[in-house]
């Protein structure tokens, strides 16, 4: 894979194949290529708008999300693999989560940036990492999670009020 494609660009990949999947197997259907978020679910309005979800994979396990965007609503991040011998993926963890947008009161994104390349001069487009109590929500949030490739009780954690029954870091 790393002589043919960057890494964010196969992440990219396979956020799109499974926003397909989600396309043909929920409710939820694609938005636009572009625009915010990847799919809607047009039965279901708030606001005006229909109730829609941003979808990201990662391979970096644990991190939280990260978005060009850092905006308010639903955010689906998926975790995965790749199995060096067959070149398949394997989604390991898969988080859901309502997330407050950078500019809203108790944003769950901080901006980091946009930095340049100083050889080339080239910039990499603005970027925003949810803060680790976006990320606890994600977390909290997990819909999917292989207890034998992640230790999530090592992970560091904070949020504004208690741990909800739901959550992986609920004690049964």
């Amino acid at each position: 894979m790393p002589e043919y494609i960057q890494g964010n660009n196969f992440s990219g990949l396979v956020s799109n194949i499974l926003c397909d999947a989600i396309h043909e197997n929920s409710p939820f259907k694609h938005n636009s290529d572009q625009a915010y978020p990847d799919l809607i679910n047009p039965k279901v309005v708030e606001k005006g708008k229909p109730v829609g979800l941003e979808v990201k994979s990662t391979i970096q396990i644990g991190k939280g999300g990260e978005s060009h965007n850092g905006h308010s609503g639903w955010h689906l991040v998926a975790c995965f693999a790749i199995d060096e011998k067959t070149g398949n993926i394997r989604f390991v963890h898969v988080m859901v989560a309502v997330l407050n947008g950078h500019n809203q009161p108790e944003p769950d994104w901080v901006y980091v940036g946009s930095k340049v390349n100083v050889d080339t001069g080239s910039r990499r487009t603005e970027t925003y990492n949810t803060t680790l109590i976006g990320t606890t929500k994600l977390r909290d949030g997990s819909v999917y999670l292989d207890p034998t490739a992640i230790n999530f009780k090592r992970w560091r954690q904070s949020r504004r009020g208690p741990i909800p029954p739901f959550s992986i870091f609920a004690q049964p």
